[in-house]
């Protein structure tokens, strides 16, 4: 029997990179998958066209996760396709990287609303829909949270923020058996490291041969098994954890 059999999920921010991988590998152990996005329209009906092709539920499902009445709307839609949730993946997330100078109000408030506020907005509605069971929350945040490198001040003091709040929120939603758990990923991949020149930069190129296993970016795919554990029974009495999958880079 699949791990995720009978099970909602949504994943926030599924129309590329890791919440793409995400949704699809929780979809292959059998939960149903709301696939959000903001603005990657095409990318999230991709993943859920995929998702359905191979025998699965899932639909694509916009909303801005910093906006609440956006992310109520969220959970209702997700409700009345697929029934009430059961796992949900704080994914959704945005980063630039600048010297401090060059930080401005706007990129702080994009980056703390998304990151932070959409991560919170999007906590507070499944408590209206976990079953009396209880549910996962996974955050994913990043290894630069405990470990920033240089220019990363707004991204990394987000992530650290996601740390401390999941921390917080698994002592606070332990006793309604409702789990909180962190991925941090390391260099990863991804659409998004791709596009602002990351990957194939003199600084991805060393962070990447710092990485101890292989030397290389990780690949989505290489993140979303840890997620698929902590959606799943087999990590039932886990909460409050911070998983690095990093390829060890710390």
């Amino acid at each position: 029997m699949k791990k995720l059999a009978g099970k909602v999920a949504i994943v926030t921010g599924a129309s590329k990179g890791i919440g793409a991988a995400t949704a699809k590998a929780l979809a292959a152990e059998g939960a149903a998958v709301a696939v959000n996005y903001s603005v990657g329209k095409e990318g999230a009906e991709r993943v859920a066209s995929q998702i359905t092709s191979e025998g699965g539920k899932a639909i694509a499902i916009q909303a801005d996760v910093s906006k609440a009445a956006d992310v109520k709307r969220m959970f209702e839609e997700t409700k009345k396709a697929l029934g009430s949730v059961d796992v949900l993946v704080n994914n959704a997330g945005v980063f630039q990287f600048d010297r401090v100078e060059a930080i401005t109000e706007k990129e702080f408030h994009r980056e703390f609303d998304i990151n932070v506020l959409g991560t919170i907005l999007a906590t507070q509605e499944p408590l209206k829909y976990f079953p009396k069971t209880g549910g996962s929350i996974i955050n994913i945040s990043s290894i630069a949270s405990a470990n920033p490198v240089p220019n990363s001040a707004l991204y990394s003091g987000t992530k650290g923020a996601i740390d401390s709040i999941s921390m917080a929120l698994a002592k606070e939603l332990g006793p309604r058996n409702i789990r909180v758990n962190i991925v941090a990923p390391g260099l990863v991949d991804t659409e998004g490291n791709r596009d602002s020149g990351f990957v194939g930069s003199a600084a991805g190129d060393a962070g990447a041969a710092a990485t101890p296993l292989a030397a290389r970016f990780g690949k989505p795919e290489e993140i979303v098994p840890v997620i698929v554990f902590l959606a799943s029974d087999d990590s039932a009495w886990l909460t409050g954890e911070r998983i690095s999958s990093s390829g060890g880079l710390h």
